[in-house]
């Protein structure tokens, strides 16, 4: 079980990933990492308890930062009042166990538990390229899958899952993550012609003010953003791969003073 260092600390955010789990303290002034990220492989296989292991090692790596300060943790799931309902890009044990609790008795912290794209989709609105936009702004993260959060007025409307929208019979994530463009070994035109076709169905369905793109392929955004024509402006998220840590740790203190 961690250990608990001074009363008061950084927050920390976690960020699980299919192939790393990915911690550090975040000073939620300047919307930064308060020191460098540590990472540590994902478990294999990924169990609930085993994942919940290795935050138990971030946490107690960055203890004396922390202190007992709340934690943020990101799963790529959809999350409901702490309990993970789906299993996507993770362990399948992961269905219906409540993660918030379990991680919350290995670390003896407060622990708030929400989806990857919701936490990067909070970081981009506190500290990135949504920061004081009105209306509706979505965040899509385009990796193995893709990943959105949509934000209305500075709300969160939690677990959106736009990755998986139909479109011409396909699941979207399959024809449009950037994992697609390798896997088909696409040329940029013909990735922004597939991204076209999602972003369309998007506008359609949703009308945003702003349209944000996260992942790592955004740090290409200009190879391929420029290229699509919709009504919306669509930019790269400012935050990159912090975002999920940042998101996290912001909504752990956020809850933690109601």
């Amino acid at each position: 079980m961690a250990k608990h260092g001074k009363s008061h600390g950084k927050p920390l955010g976690i960020d699980i990933g299919g192939s790393g789990i990915k911690g550090a303290p975040v000073d939620l002034k300047k919307g930064d990492l308060a020191q460098d990220r540590l990472k540590i492989l994902t478990p294999k296989p990924a169990t609930p308890d085993a994942v919940a292991d290795v935050v138990d090692q971030i946490v107690d790596h960055f203890a004396d930062v922390t202190g007992d300060s709340p934690i943020g943790v990101t799963v790529p799931a959809v999350v409901v009042r702490g309990t993970v309902l789906s299993a996507a890009n993770i362990d399948p044990t992961w269905i219906d166990t409540d993660a918030e609790a379990l991680i919350k008795e290995h670390t003896g912290r407060e622990v708030t538990l929400l989806n990857d794209a919701d936490a990067a989709g909070l970081a981009e609105m506190y500290y990135g390229a949504a920061k004081g936009v009105n209306g509706l702004v979505i965040l899509t993260t385009l990796g193995t899958g893709i990943g959105s959060a949509l934000i209305n007025d500075g709300r969160l409307v939690p677990n959106s899952e736009l990755g998986h929208l139909e479109i011409d019979g396909h699941d979207a994530e399959d024809r449009a993550a950037s994992s697609a463009k390798d896997r088909d070994e696409l040329s940029w035109d013909e990735y922004v012609e597939r991204l076209q076709v999602y972003y369309d169905t998007v506008e359609k369905l949703f009308t945003p003010d702003l349209i944000i793109v996260g992942g790592g392929i955004s740090k290409d955004a200009p190879k391929f953003l420029p290229k699509l024509k919709l009504r919306a402006p669509i930019v790269p998220a400012q935050l990159r791969n912090q975002a999920g840590i940042i998101g996290a740790a912001h909504l752990a203190v956020d809850l933690s003073k109601g």
